[in-house]
């Protein structure tokens, strides 16, 4: 019986669907209303919430794999405190109900944020990037946004409970790209190519495929032993404009042409720190989204290649798959 956390998201979804495809028995998590998916049926579905510790355990009753797909991303300075409660204390409870049932296994989908980046003063002396993998280590020291922090201290959870005796392995992905609802997540970045926004700002992205981190959790959790490992899964990076690029030609509309300079999105992401403490409302970009492409940082993922035999999708082969499926599924209008 696999249980799995997150159903409702873009990992979570195409996870329920290959599970079910694969004829394994399924039980998922949801919160408020059960996710619209393909493989609905086939799953048995339970309500609760991460961060409830007893229901969890409750729920794992007879279970003998957990998926952790649920998790918060946020960079609004609202957000602080609930990414703490879903992404830290979520992940503990997770932890905690799986060592209530010895010989569960456990993958958790955290993110490339994890490995730090507060290298980043460093690339910006070297005028080079600087490249993280699984052996990178966190700078206590250097400045981490809320997100970043959150899946850091994620993962801290999941270390605790390998050294009392869980059986896990942690994945950490790019930025994902997939056909799924285009007001949230990564999907946002198609939505703004197809609404032919003219501005964009400077800087490179790092992605991955929504299937190949699917394949690659599946994998390590179900067909291998593996413990106590962790590993990057990233396809490889673009230029923001680039990847705008892309996706705007895949659905017959015009590209962004005008970059955004360093000073401007100064401006404005302040303008929007001011708008939202008086209307409460998120802000459309905020400090960290404004600097994230002017941090210099690279993403390898050479071990899973070299140690599983693991390669990623073609970049312009997902995008164009991500494209096709959005406007096939009518999201994209």
């Amino acid at each position: 019986m696999i249980f799995v956390t997150g159903g409702s998201g873009l990992v979570g979804s195409f996870l329920l669907e290959e599970l079910v495809a694969r004829g394994l028995p399924v039980r998922a998590l949801y919160r408020q209303q059960i996710p619209q998916i393909a493989a609905t049926e086939a799953v048995e579905w339970v309500q609760g919430d991460i961060r409830d510790a007893l229901g969890l355990r409750q729920m794992l009753t007879g279970v003998t794999h957990v998926l952790h797909c649920a998790g918060l991303v946020s960079y609004a300075p609202q957000d602080e405190d609930e990414l703490l409660r879903v992404n830290v204390e979520g992940t503990a409870n997770v932890v905690d109900a799986c060592l209530e049932h010895p010989g569960i296994r456990l993958g958790l989908v955290s993110s490339v944020a994890a490995l730090g980046g507060g290298a980043t003063a460093q690339a910006r002396e070297v005028a080079r990037p600087v490249v993280l993998d699984e052996q990178a280590k966190w700078d206590l020291g250097a400045e981490h946004n809320a997100y970043a922090t959150s899946k850091y201290l994620g993962e801290l959870e999941v270390w605790r409970g390998i050294s009392e005796g869980l059986r896990a392995v942690i994945v950490n992905p790019s930025v994902i790209l997939g056909p799924a609802n285009w007001q949230q997540s990564s999907t946002r970045l198609f939505r703004y190519a197809y609404q032919e926004h003219r501005f964009y700002t400077p800087g490179n992205i790092s992605l991955v495929d929504v299937r190949d981190v699917v394949d690659a959790l599946l994998h390590l959790t179900l067909d291998t032993p593996i413990s106590g490992e962790r590993y990057v899964l990233n396809a490889g990076s673009l230029p923001l404009p680039d990847f705008l690029a892309q996706a705007a030609t895949c659905f017959g509309k015009r590209p962004p042409s005008v970059a955004v300079p360093d000073w401007a999105a100064e401006v404005i992401w302040r303008l929007e720190h001011l708008r939202s403490v008086l209307t409460g409302v998120r802000p459309l970009i905020t400090k960290d989204t404004a600097r994230a492409g002017r941090n210099p940082v690279a993403y390898r993922a050479d071990k899973i290649r070299q140690e599983l035999g693991r390669e990623f999708r073609p970049l312009s082969e997902t995008i164009r798959w991500c494209c096709q499926e959005l406007l096939r599924n009518g999201v994209a209008k």
